[in-house]
């Protein structure tokens, strides 16, 4: 068995991008100064960063039966994804997030679409595709039915899962336990985890919290380690968490220490922040060497 793949299982989205001065208040209108579709989702996104960091990555999830779906479809072709564990979704329109980017930040409002047909029963289906994998990786933008059913099948079959708990979603303890490791960032660590940036938090063995330019920190035999982010220009900070999710996993499979993985991921999130929108600054193998 080859077990040098990453599956990624979840969301597609088209990124509805609105680039402004300012962010609107309640009942406020502003003008905007560009607007683009880009390819996203947090799964997409994740398994676009793996594979341009050199790993073998198969992405399980749907798209709608609309133009966008067979748009982001062949974006993911043309980045070296594997996509026979892509489906159409009959009748549903493909996930869109409505993203808008102001003083190198962003707010994002998320529409489930297809994603949302994401069940038990299209993960079963490629549970040998799930069984190849030297790594699981998993995001919170499809139903919560299949996050935990795809850690059960995971843990049946000795894969490990990486999960990003983005948006921020609670679980019950045991399926907690079953993941290998969770990266949520600082806010979702709090909100889940009780992590106040002194005492251990839940699952502390198990976490690596990213903080944008404070890096990221996980933990080892009790002992609170942080490793720091890179500088960057930023422009847009879309995608940057799953930068370094797709990096990490790609580290990880290639058996580097945590260590190793986790200043990898900082390094290939710092430059994905350099370009507008979550796929088109993510970085390959060749400037994560410059």
């Amino acid at each position: 068995m080859d077990k040098s793949k990453i599956t990624v299982i979840g969301s597609i989205n088209m990124d509805l991008v609105t680039v402004a001065a300012e962010m609107p208040e309640q009942g406020e209108t502003v003008r905007g100064e560009s607007f683009e579709t880009l390819p996203g989702g947090k799964g997409a996104n994740q398994a676009v960063a793996a594979a341009r960091l050199g790993g073998d990555v198969r992405l399980i999830g749907k798209v709608g039966d609309d133009p966008f779906g067979a748009t982001l479809k062949a974006g993911l072709v043309s980045q070296g994804v594997y996509t026979q564990a892509i489906t159409v979704a009959p009748g549903v329109s493909s996930g869109l997030a409505n993203i808008i980017v102001s003083d190198s930040d962003n707010r994002i409002i998320i529409i489930g679409g297809a994603n949302e047909e994401l069940d038990t029963l299209y993960v079963d289906k490629f549970r040998r595709l799930i069984g190849e994998s030297k790594y699981v990786l998993l995001q919170f933008e499809v139903p919560k039915a299949t996050i935990e059913h795809v850690l059960t099948v995971c843990e049946t079959l000795g894969v490990p899962v990486i999960i990003n708990p983005a948006p921020a979603m609670q679980l019950e303890d045991k399926y907690w336990e079953k993941a290998a490791y969770i990266t949520p960032n600082d806010h979702e660590a709090k909100a889940l985890f009780a992590y106040d940036g002194y005492d251990l938090p839940k699952f502390h063995e198990k976490l690596i919290i990213t903080n944008g330019s404070g890096g990221a920190t996980f933990f080892k035999k009790g002992e609170r380690i942080n490793v720091p982010a890179h500088r960057a220009e930023v422009k847009d900070t879309t995608g940057a968490g799953d930068t370094f999710n797709g990096a990490l996993a790609v580290a990880l499979s290639e058996e580097q220490s945590l260590e190793e993985a986790v200043a990898f991921a900082n390094r290939a999130a710092s430059l994905s922040i350099q370009k507008l929108g979550a796929q088109s600054g993510m970085p390959n193998r060749e400037a994560m060497n410059q």
